[in-house]
């Protein structure tokens, strides 16, 4: 017989864990007992689904709204019985430069913490391990709860500025490199530019939402657990300006190769106009001696040899004055 796969719920009891995995459909069952705070996990809900769990803990139809559809911004709204929370997770491939973000979404209630995935890649397990790891934090309730889920998100945030630095350093020192950058190079730059400014509306908009928790929120600005906020906020801060710094660097290394291009294009230029000022000196001295008319020298061995000299001289002036210039 096939056992049911264990649901994502947890419920605590005065700061500590006394039940989890069981079905979603017993949650309502805790949900008016004292001291009890709950926490379980939808995955890509339906309409229906959501519709059950609004009548439950009382949510607004803005909020489900929000859940129903894709590609919300990163926020935080605050509603009179609960808060709705959209963020998303982020993770960077270095082979392929791509950037992949995952949406999730949360319901913040007094005792409740309901979050909502749009797939998998939200790795619960990664947050319920940070939960496990810091139990001590249990007591504060829906706060602990929610200080997982944002450090879990935010650590993404770090993680994938900290990988296009990376690739970010490796471009300028190919910037330091004797040849020009390539076409894949290029490519590549822009396609961290375009990462970044992604990334960007992404990171961006969390300063304001740890801002708000701490503005908002009694619970959490008024205890202990203040701190480990705080320790959030100043990695959304890093994050942020640094977001802001390696764009603007990206963008610098993208006017460089112009430049780069731009020089070469005029020292290829120079070198041509060198070479043929250097032959037509010759051409028009033998041009001149190639006229059917009588000229001093004329059929004469002195009179080619002068003129090869002269030719010859005024070339080899004008190519040391060029080369001097270093314009050859």
């Amino acid at each position: 017989m096939v056992q049911p796969t264990p649901a994502n719920t947890r419920l605590y009891r005065h700061g500590k864990l006394v039940a989890e995995g069981f079905p979603i459909a017993e949650v309502s069952d805790h949900l008016d007992e004292d001291d009890a705070v709950i926490w379980f996990d939808l995955c890509s809900p339906s309409e229906e689904e959501l519709a059950i769990i609004s009548e439950e803990l009382g949510l607004h139809e803005l909020a489900i709204r929000s859940v129903l559809t894709p590609n919300q911004r990163p926020k935080l709204d605050m509603f009179d019985s609960h808060m709705f929370l959209n963020v998303y997770t982020a993770h960077f491939d270095g082979d392929t430069g791509l950037l992949d973000l995952t949406e999730a979404s949360a319901f913040i209630t007094a005792n409740a913490l309901v979050t909502v995935r749009t797939s998998d890649r939200f790795d619960l397990q990664e947050i319920i391990n940070r939960w496990d790891s810091s139990s001590g934090l249990a007591e504060h309730g829906v706060a602990f709860l929610l200080h997982g889920v944002l450090d879990y998100v935010v650590d993404t945030h770090f993680e994938v500025v900290q990988a296009m630095d990376e690739q970010i350093e490796v471009l300028e020192d190919r910037l330091f490199d004797e040849q020009i950058p390539d076409r894949d190079q290029q490519r590549r730059t822009f396609g961290l530019r375009q990462s970044l400014v992604t990334f960007r509306r992404v990171v961006s908009p969390m300063r304001d939402i740890v801002n708000a928790l701490f503005r908002r929120n009694d619970v959490i600005r008024d205890s202990s657990i203040t701190p480990y906020f705080q320790d959030v906020y100043d990695h959304v801060l890093r994050a942020a300006e640094w977001t802001d710094s390696l764009r603007d660097l990206v963008g610098n290394i993208r006017e460089a190769h112009m430049t780069m291009q731009s020089n070469r294009m005029n020292l290829i230029m120079k070198r041509v106009t060198s070479w043929a000022a250097i032959i037509a000196v010759p051409t028009a001295i033998t041009g001149f001696y190639g006229q059917n008319v009588p000229y001093p020298g004329s059929e004469q061995m002195w009179g080619f040899w002068t003129s090869t000299a002269i030719w010859a001289i005024a070339a080899l002036v004008l190519y040391f004055q060029f080369h001097k210039r270093d314009w050859l």
